[in-house]
């Protein structure tokens, strides 16, 4: 059975689709079956940023109401071999059930050996549907306060529902940024401020950006890329260290 990953977050524009993107395309760089569930009911991203979006026809909401077989609503991603698309419903009244997203999503991990759902922002019901299924979380926040401040409030949400196997990723780190803000002190204080274990965190990367507004492949060698290379290797049980936050 494959592992099935949340990427949430406490608010939107934090980049948990080029998370959730660059993750996928870093484990099946390593080999790996990966499929992305897009969680975002009426706002979904991940059927352009995986170049699908001409091709896609169906979506999650198709099957649950019959109107399309699975095997017709998942997409191959077109520039990273091993990287496949569950769209998300066109519609935000479409939104899967959280006992329907955990029998989907419990059948579709026999077929793939990592599951990553991108969550939508907030908690109302998308985020009650995207977690309903999840065996781990990864909680995405920039290290800014108010980004921060709703990262931990997203952290008790999933622990009431007794989501406790959670990991924080910093991302869009600008160390220069970082150094001239005056609210944290060290990295330590950011990971206080959420209350979350820290397993990555991914610089602000332009190629990023440029691949993402592309629908194209990450570049291999860029600092952000590596960066995922490093967290899908954690997440597959490697000892990976962090690499120092100068070079960021």
């Amino acid at each position: 059975m494959g592992a099935v990953t949340v990427i949430t977050s406490g608010k939107g524009g934090v980049g948990k689709s080029t998370l959730a993107t660059g993750l996928g395309s870093a484990l099946a760089r390593r080999g790996k079956r990966v499929l992305l569930i897009d969680g975002d009911a009426g706002l979904s991203c991940l059927d352009h940023m995986l170049d699908v979006a001409e091709e896609r026809v169906y979506d999650i909401s198709d099957v649950i109401a019959g109107g399309a077989e699975l095997n017709q609503a998942i997409y191959p991603c077109s520039w990273q071999e091993g990287m496949y698309l569950l769209a998300a419903p066109s519609r935000e009244e479409d939104i899967v059930s959280p006992g329907v997203m955990k029998q989907l999503v419990g059948a579709l991990s026999r077929y793939y050996d990592h599951i990553l759902i991108d969550c939508p922002a907030g908690l109302g019901a998308g985020f009650e549907s995207a977690v309903a299924a999840a065996q781990r979380v990864l909680l995405v926040s920039t290290p800014d306060p108010v980004c921060l401040r709703n990262g931990a409030k997203t952290r008790m949400a999933l622990e009431r529902l007794g989501l406790t196997q959670h990991r924080l990723v910093i991302n869009r780190f600008s160390g220069t940024a970082f150094r001239n803000q005056a609210v944290y002190h060290s990295l330590d204080d950011v990971i206080d401020a959420v209350g979350v274990r820290l397993i990555a965190v991914i610089p602000e990367d332009p190629e990023l950006a440029a691949a993402t507004a592309e629908a194209c492949a990450f570049p291999e060698r860029s600092q952000g890329a590596l960066a995922f290379g490093r967290l899908a290797a954690r997440l597959e049980g490697e000892q990976v260290p962090l690499v120092s936050l100068r070079k960021f």
